[in-house]
């Protein structure tokens, strides 16, 4: 049997450098969070750290974390913030049909003070929780988003949840994020996964549902959590009473540039918006004071 040789399969550093793209930041429209994401440059002969300004570039980014921890949220800020600075985004909306989705956009729009007639005819969705056929049939699914990027120049794409599209058959959620994995990475996206994870789960593992070492095929994890208040010293380094809840944040990796790797707050305002807090080393800080 003559050995099969791939040749066009081999290339040379130098030759992918080449063709790599350039890293830049992609702002999120969270507070807190840009700044997190950075790369490093040599300065005097010395390596300094320097903001990226959002996620980086062409990153598939997962957001994963067990129900009302405010990933859905992060998600719709993002896409409200590169509508409203003229870019394109694609919504894969698989939770809740579109019409729910664009109302709370809508409302959304309001409180970050961005014009809603301004991002209208920027996001455009695909109704995965409306036309079961794109649950079922990826490539039906894939072919709609090619034809919707292509249309519409559109370099940033929302999938809400990842989740659904192997929630009846957690045996292939690795198979199936990396489809969707090697799509974005042909099309030049930088992306947005939602992954929901069981509330059984440690919360600030990075696995999402199943514990499939999805994260291992995204190029950034970001986990987020929320802990209940049960001592004394908790209730002092959160200011919270015992008994009321607190959400964390981590990046959990980013193969494409330098993070931030301290566990933090996580707020969902009484308006509905998310930011980034401080780090639980300052929170100890101070209560040692």
């Amino acid at each position: 049997m003559e050995e099969k040789i791939l040749k066009e399969g081999i290339v040379s550093l130098k030759e992918a450098g080449e063709k790599a793209p350039q890293i830049f930041g992609i702002k999120t429209g969270i507070e807190g969070l840009d700044d997190l994401f950075f790369i490093t440059k040599i300065e005097r002969g010395k390596p300094k750290k320097i903001p990226l300004g959002g996620f980086p570039s062409f990153a598939v980014v997962n957001i994963t974390g067990i129900s009302d921890t405010g990933k859905s949220l992060m998600a719709e800020q993002f896409a409200i913030t590169q509508a409203s600075l003229g870019y394109p985004v694609c919504f894969i909306t698989v939770e809740s049909p579109a019409v729910f989705v664009a109302s709370s956009l809508k409302e959304k729009s309001k409180v970050m003070g961005i014009n809603y007639k301004d991002i209208e005819d920027k996001i455009y969705f695909i109704d995965a929780a409306s036309y079961s056929q794109f649950r079922e049939d990826q490539m039906t699914l894939f072919n709609t988003l090619a034809y919707t990027i292509k249309e519409n120049d559109i370099k940033i794409c929302v999938v809400d949840s990842i989740t659904g599209f192997f929630e009846e058959r957690e045996m292939l959620a690795r198979g199936v994020v990396r489809r969707f994995f090697n799509f974005m990475k042909k099309w030049h996206q930088t992306a947005l996964f939602v992954s929901q994870k069981r509330s059984g789960h440690e919360e600030l593992t990075a696995e999402a549902a199943g514990g499939y070492a999805v994260s291992h095929i995204v190029d950034c994890s970001i986990v987020v959590s929320k802990v209940p208040i049960t001592t004394k010293y908790e209730e002092r380094m959160y200011g919270k009473p015992i008994g009321e809840l607190v959400r964390l944040f981590r990046i959990d990796g980013c193969r494409l540039c330098g993070h931030d790797t301290n566990t933090r707050l996580f707020e969902i305002t009484d308006t509905g918006l998310v930011k980034i807090g401080p780090s639980l080393t300052e929170l100890q800080k101070e209560v040692k004071k």
